[in-house]
């Protein structure tokens, strides 16, 4: 029978499953494609809090969600219009966020009674009222992928893990799409496993041509090509991007790259990107600890190189006396934290934005050092080549904030060229220009000291965690060096205001009644709330801060533009307080601390609440 084809504006689907069921490269792939035939997007994965929880239990459930369509995407959407559920517990942890007349396509197979049992379900969904206006497809996805697979030499539970392909062959079908870049990446990654990847291949096309030739789908999908600027764009996550950034900073000033580091969730994909391109002078070094990783970056950027680490909180934590050296020795250092739930270990695999406050004040003692923040996945690229520009023309430690949410999700990027990129400017001292005794701590207009490289003659200094004379660096003990010495390290973050932009407003007017204020990953639900709300009629504005500390120097004139300010954070509320101190404005929060995003609809009905 012939098929409908129905136009959509946008769309946002959620993949579900068991841990072992491949939702997350099932979404990636989905994702990828959507990404080349030119659709705007956003995505969220949603990872086990465990590595590897009891399967069937709503604890192993793993998602991911993608929002794609051919208007301007900046959010990965709070309710989906499809969901896929791989078993019981998927159905039941997602089934809250579908909307109602959403798609609801099951395999039957995860619904036996031990699923049921372990998804906490009395009776069996499929068989009662409970998927009432839903439009529900039950398919035995598991039975049709042994079936494709019958003539290929594997066992049962290897055959299995293919039924990741059937699923996202019958969505590409679903959303008239050609999985033939799947099919290429499939024999890419499996190019010596010829079962595997025969395997994958028949799975996904069985998928496919199910969808195809099975009456129950009368109607496909389309969604037209966002309309986005001309350029050359790939799908790109948080992670990735920064690590891009930086390398582009260090092929700019022509300095090596050093990453120490220690593996922890949800930052470890910028160590696994940044060993991938040693072809561009990159080294990386996997430490014992986090104590150890950041002062092997520390005893890089002293050699003359360029020194980056990186964490999530609790490492933030373990890395605040290093940090303070590095404040000390005033040193070119970036330090990446990609913030998770908290205190402790906490929920490493949820979104929070916890670690604010840490970052600007987190260290013992005066210690301050320059802040800056991603606000979406493609900005931390231009984060990471701002910090690292901070950092080597200012002579300080930079501390870069994500954080899972914007570390996993993607977006399209239209990635610069390198002669877009500014120019960074690396005063590195490689040989004594005068008579006159070398001293270290002898600063220009700017307050910023020179670096040195170790091991030149002539330009011996000491170094340590004891203060600085000034001038010269020697250990003083002295109380009005020490003052003098704080005051001074202070001015010079102070003094980066003048050299980074001014603060916009990003969406609405330059004054009003209400202004969003917003830093971080909150920024695509900030974004979709007020643009909806000034399409309403609603006085409303939109800020979003990328620099912390220190703020923007007109940050204070604007605010005072504006009858209420509101500050949603994901967090007990971190800015808010930094605002009201320096700014003195009543300022009102709108915190959520659930390990997942700020939604568009929550934040528009506190917009409207605060606006009465």
């Amino acid at each position: 029978m012939s098929k409908i084809i129905e136009e959509k504006q946008n769309v946002v689907i959620k993949f579900a499953g068991d841990s072992g069921d491949g939702m997350q490269l099932v979404g990636t792939q989905f994702t990828n494609n959507t990404a080349s035939v030119g659709h705007d997007l956003g995505t969220f994965p949603d990872f086990p809090a465990e590595i590897r929880a009891p399967q069937g239990t709503l604890p192993g459930v793993s998602g991911f969600q993608i929002h794609f369509g051919s208007t301007e995407i900046y959010t990965p959407g709070d309710t989906c219009d499809v969901l896929v559920a791989m078993n019981a517990a998927a159905l039941k942890s997602n089934l809250r966020n579908v909307n109602q007349n959403g798609i609801i396509i099951l395999n039957t197979a995860g619904f036996d009674s031990r699923n049921l049992k372990l998804a906490g379900y009395q009776d069996n969904p499929l068989d009662g009222d409970l998927l009432n206006g839903f439009i529900v497809y039950k398919i035995d996805i598991t039975k049709l992928t042994r079936d494709a697979l019958e003539e290929v030499e594997l066992g049962v539970r290897d055959k299995d893990r293919s039924k990741n392909m059937f699923v996202l062959g019958f969505i590409y079908w679903l959303y008239n799409r050609t999985p033939e870049n799947t099919i290429q990446f499939i024999e890419r990654k499996f190019k010596n496993d010829e079962v595997v990847r025969e395997a994958n291949i028949r799975a996904l096309k069985a998928g496919y041509n199910y969808a195809d030739i099975t009456e129950a789908f009368s109607s496909r999908f389309k969604v037209q090509p966002a309309k986005m600027a001309p350029g050359t764009y790939r799908s790109i996550t948080g992670n990735p991007a920064l690590a891009l950034g930086l390398i582009a900073a260090a092929q700019k000033t022509g300095l090596q790259l050093f990453y120490g580091t220690y593996p922890i969730t949800p930052a470890s994909d910028i160590l696994h990107e940044l060993a991938r391109h040693k072809n561009f002078n990159v080294k990386t070094f996997q430490a014992e600890d986090e104590i150890a990783a950041i002062c092997s970056s520390i005893g890089a950027a002293f050699g003359g190189n360029l020194g980056i680490t990186g964490t999530s909180g609790p490492g933030l934590a373990l890395k605040a006396e290093a940090m303070g050296l590095a404040v000390m020795l005033e040193l070119p250092l970036i330090i990446l934290n990609v913030q998770r739930a908290g205190p402790s270990t906490g929920l490493p695999t949820k979104t929070e934005q916890s670690d604010l406050l840490q970052a600007v004040y987190g260290r013992n003692g005066e210690c301050p050092m320059p802040v800056i923040a991603a606000s979406t996945p493609s900005s931390c690229f231009e984060v990471a080549y701002k910090a690292v520009k901070m950092a080597l023309e200012h002579m300080t430690p930079v501390l870069v904030l994500s954080d899972g949410y914007i570390a996993n999700g993607a977006e399209p990027w239209k990635f610069p060229k390198a002669a877009d990129l500014d120019e960074i400017n690396v005063s590195v001292v490689t040989s004594k220009e005068s008579e006159e005794k070398f001293m270290p701590y002898l600063r220009d207009e700017n307050l910023v000291r020179q670096w040195a490289v170790p091991g030149t003659e002539g330009l011996e200094h000491r170094i340590g965690g004891l203060e600085k004379e000034d001038v010269t660096g020697s250990v003083s003990y002295d109380p009005e060096n020490h003052q003098k010495m704080v005051k001074i390290r202070e001015a010079k973050v102070e003094k980066i205001a003048e050299f980074i932009p001014e603060q916009e407003v990003d969406s609405g007017k330059e004054s009003g009644k209400i202004l969003v204020l917003g830093w971080g990953s909150t920024y695509g639900s900030i974004k979709s709330a007020v643009t909806e709300l000034i399409h309403e009629g609603y006085d409303v504005s939109h800020a979003h801060l990328t620099y912390i500390k220190p703020f923007p120097r007109n940050l204070g004139e604007l605010l005072h533009r504006f009858e209420k300010v509101l500050i949603p954070e994901i967090n007990n509320g971190q800015l808010i307080k930094m605002i009201r101190d320096k700014y003195l404005i009543d300022a009102k929060g709108y915190n959520k601390i659930k390990g997942t995003p700020i939604t568009k609809n929550e934040l528009k009905e506190e917009i409207i609440k605060m606006y009465s």
